[in-house]
């Protein structure tokens, strides 16, 4: 898994289907149906990685994976994050040639403290998964029994959500309030998943499973799965001896339930929406700022209030201010350089939303930054000809007689590196340095011949280098840059 990939030949990029399976309440079938779902998909040829978001570490011990051989887990690919030195394969067991699991232990229970002041906390997961998508087919994430931040990263990672309710009075009612949970905290991060409701645990032979059934199917509707996972006793069994049902036994009625979930979920993925564009993020956030009721609240036991999460709209507006700012200091540099050579500089304009996320210029803010929205009173200098070709010679990307030469401003940031297909994503492998007289960070390497996508990583977060204008939605809805190396 440590072997540098071969370059892209395909066109578009390889997307991994990641299923969180949440819900408040314990002892609904969540870490059953998390084990089963990813062993029934592997069994089936699809590569499946199982993160385990749980402190308990249900997985591992499903799993037969013994806690004290357990070097690496979650927790630590999360407190580390972007910064390189550990990744996905560093962490995960294999549990079977198309299954892996990236295990927990007690120590993620500390996590959200550890994360508490770090401004990307709620994105680590996404992040940290970022760089193993072309690795898998499916990610199935268990989450604990709480809303809190681990659950808050699922979602974020998440392309859709399936909520396992038992079929009992007290978890039909619970359900209810999981949904609108859910509702808020996605549309308070503005991220659409699609929400299915799972019935565990039914039993058939009883008059309150199938009246419960019956009322699930009426507050639900489509939302509810047409399959339900049976009480079976080869599940709690196949559990107690470390193994999947698809390994323990596969022609229990267990296997069955799990066969006919994984074959509707296959025949139906969620839809692919099209992500807005920056400018339209943009301008949505300036609506949110001059009405501010109109994003929904969220519940009270939401990992974070109003002052501490800057939603991504609101970041985006931000950093467009201070972009603007940096950019202009730019610029003053470049007229006196060109100045003492006796040539007269057009002056820039104003940088367009697309642009506004360049953090090599801009550094992001923290979560208590207080969100202003960019003064309309600011008038733009005038825009003029060749300075933008000038910053498009000097930054971005070039190829030389010594290799690839990558080039980005010098301003705003203490660390750059590089993270792409030619070093198997790992930034430290790829550092750019600080060139104090010219003020830019830059770096040059020999790539071999082919189609390559990459990432800037600047002071541990993972941006597209905001001066190539090829790019492709990576498989969590973030782009990255493309490099073609003839």
């Amino acid at each position: 898994m440590d072997r540098p990939r071969a370059p892209i030949t395909d066109e578009g990029a390889h997307r991994v289907r990641t299923i969180a399976i949440i819900n408040q309440k314990g002892g609904c079938g969540k870490t059953t149906v998390s084990i089963n779902l990813a062993a029934t998909l592997a069994a089936r040829g699809h590569k499946t990685l199982l993160v385990d978001m749980d402190p308990q570490g249900h997985c591992a011990l499903g799993l037969a994976v013994p806690e004290k051989q357990i070097g690496q887990s979650i927790s630590d690919l999360l407190r580390h994050g972007m910064d390189g030195q550990i990744g996905i394969a560093d962490i995960v067991w294999q549990i079977s040639r198309q299954l892996d699991l990236a295990p927990a232990t007690v120590a993620l229970a500390g996590i959200e403290q550890r994360l508490a002041n770090a401004a990307d906390r709620d994105r680590r997961l996404i992040q940290v998964l970022a760089p193993a998508a072309d690795r898998y087919d499916y990610c199935i994430i268990d989450c604990p029994p709480s809303i809190g931040l681990l659950t808050f990263n699922a979602l974020r990672a998440a392309d859709e959500v399936i909520v396992p309710v038992e079929t009992g009075y007290f978890a039909m009612q619970g359900s209810y309030r999981q949904e609108q949970t859910i509702e808020a905290l996605t549309a308070k991060i503005g991220h659409n998943v699609r929400f299915k409701v799972l019935p565990t645990l039914y039993d058939v032979r009883t008059k309150l499973a199938r009246e419960i059934l019956s009322e699930l199917k009426k507050h639900f509707g489509d939302k509810l799965l047409p399959h339900v996972i049976n009480f079976n006793a080869k599940l709690k069994e196949a559990a107690s001896f470390g193994q999947p049902i698809t390994e323990y036994d596969g022609a229990s009625r267990g296997m069955k339930d799990f066969d006919e979930l994984a074959n509707w979920l296959i025949a139906n993925p969620p839809l692919k929406t099209a992500l807005p564009s920056t400018a339209e993020i943009a301008a949505q956030a300036g609506a949110n700022q001059s009405t501010p009721g109109r994003l929904p609240q969220p519940p009270r036991n939401a990992p974070f209030d109003d002052n501490a999460n800057v939603s991504r709209a609101a970041e985006l507006v931000e950093r467009a201010r201070e972009l603007s700012a940096r950019t202009a200091q730019l610029t003053q540099r470049l007229n006196k350089q060109t100045a003492d050579q006796g040539v007269t500089q057009p002056q820039p304009p104003t940088p367009q939303p697309e642009t506004a996320i360049a953090p090599a210029v801009a550094a992001a803010p923290t979560a208590n930054a207080a969100v202003r929205p960019v003064s309309s009173a600011v008038q733009p200098p005038v825009e003029r000809p060749g300075l933008q070709e000038k910053l498009n010679k000097l930054y971005g990307i070039r190829q030389t007689h010594k290799g690839t030469l990558f080039v980005q401003p010098g301003e705003g940031c203490e660390k750059v590196g590089i993270a792409g297909d030619f070093n198997n994503w790992n930034p430290a492998s790829t550092p750019m340095s600080k060139h104090h007289e010219l003020g830019v960070w830059q770096t040059c390497i020999e790539i071999p011949p082919g189609r390559y996508r990459y990432r800037l990583v600047i002071d541990g977060q993972w941006v597209k280098d905001p001066y190539n204008p090829a790019t492709e939605t990576n498989p969590f809805g973030e782009l990255n840059s493309v490099l073609e190396v003839g």
